[in-house]
């Protein structure tokens, strides 16, 4: 990814519903404190080319030593530059503040807003917000809400009965992209309006609208401290595995592809697609896991459109429905059986190819080579065939 992705963390309230003890960014958690946590957080996927801290005007040392509670922060991201800005009178003019510091020194291309008191996001759902910010220009997780929802008059009378499926709680990070929302927020900054979220100046002022996609049930805003103690022991994740499995003919005029990278070689796969077993056999395990059927009900052979298509992009499609529900990918387990051509050579480059498909890190998949000991079809270099699990969570 060549886009330059800055992240601004939010914390400059008061915290006054802790209590007055210490501020809630500031209380321990982890490796260190909430603030560093949700740091980490970000900055572990390597997708993010700069962070900036929104600390309490006056006070940038306590917010700098909630970081360095965390004794390798500094240490484990010395490549990633962190800054520090002063925060305002509410969070949109401390957020207003970041962003003008940004204009003024490192410009990126788009920039995600997130309450520093939400340490308990996953890698996974920053990647998301990267991913549709990019596609949409702006994008906000969010969850339906579990209670069906009423409005109410100033004396206390249901007025209106609200639909819950049309309704959305609606999480950080909010992504956008950085000129436009920065445009809005130098509109809202002088318009005399006060604005709830980044969302609500987006939609005001930028003609696309803001993307909602399904957020993280785990992904609460601590309030009181007892927050941080319920949640971070409490265990929230559906776990699923997907197998699947693919075998392909091995024949002469056509090109051997695997995991996305052509192989050179006398043979290749024949298939109604280009016929690249491996990523087949991925699409088979996550679809399985997250329970939409299989690659030959989402793509079947009998349709012309898929005639030659690239098997990359039937599995970033069948990758986002998956997603759409609200699974993630824990890891990938593949086994590759061909004979010839040796394949362990392009073992790392199927990988990271595989990776970049599906937008996760590298190590988060796993190819294996085997041979079939000249054995069978797979022995005697007739076929390829391919095995692949997968561990989906949510």
């Amino acid at each position: 990814m060549n886009d330059q992705v800055a992240v601004v963390i939010v914390a400059a309230g008061s915290s006054t519903r802790m209590g007055g003890r210490i501020k809630k960014e500031y209380l321990p958690l982890n490796k260190g404190t909430v603030l560093s946590t949700v740091a980490r957080t970000f900055l572990n996927t390597g997708l993010v080319s700069s962070l900036v801290i929104v600390h309490p005007a006056g006070d940038v040392d306590s917010c700098k030593a909630a970081l360095d509670s965390d004794k390798d922060f500094f240490k484990d991201f010395a490549h990633i530059p962190v800054y520090f800005a002063a925060g305002g009178n509410s969070r949109q003019e401390s957020v207003f503040n970041a962003l003008t510091f940004l204009e003024k020194n490192t410009q990126p291309d788009y920039v995600l807003i997130h309450d520093g008191a939400r340490p308990f996001l996953s890698e996974e759902l920053v990647r998301l917000s990267i991913r549709h910010t990019i596609e949409h220009k702006a994008s906000v997780p969010y969850l339906e809400p579990s209670e069906t929802q009423k409005e109410i008059n100033e004396n206390k009378i249901i007025v209106r009965h609200l639909e819950r499926r049309t309704l959305a709680s609606v999480q950080t990070p909010q992504g956008f992209d950085f000129n436009a929302i920065l445009s809005a927020h130098k509109t809202a900054h002088t318009d005399g309006k006060t604005y709830t979220d980044d969302t609500e100046i987006n939609d005001a002022y930028n003609e696309f609208k803001t993307f909602a996609y399904t957020g993280e049930s785990q992904n609460i805003k601590i309030t009181y401290p007892q927050d941080i103690k319920q949640n971070s022991s409490m265990e929230t994740k559906m776990i699923r595995t997907g197998l699947g499995y693919d075998l392909h003919k091995l024949v002469e005029g056509r090109k051997l592809i695997v995991g996305g990278i052509e192989i050179p070689f006398e043979k290749g796969e024949l298939g109604h697609s280009d016929g690249d077993a491996l990523l087949h056999a991925i699409t088979d395990s996550l679809l399985g896991a997250s329970g939409l059927g299989d690659i030959g009900s989402f793509f079947p052979d009998t349709d012309p459109q898929f005639k030659d298509a690239d098997s990359a992009m039937l599995l970033q499609k069948a990758w986002k429905c998956v997603q759409d529900k609200g699974w993630k990918l824990e890891n990938l387990d593949c086994v590759v059986l061909l004979e010839k051509p040796k394949f362990l050579p392009y073992k790392t480059q199927v990988q990271e190819n595989i990776a970049k498909i599906l937008n996760v890190n590298p190590d988060q998949i796993f190819v294996k080579a085997k041979t079939g000991e000249k054995l069978g079809d797979v022995g005697s270099s007739n076929a390829i065939e391919v095995f692949a699990t997968c561990l989906l969570s949510k």
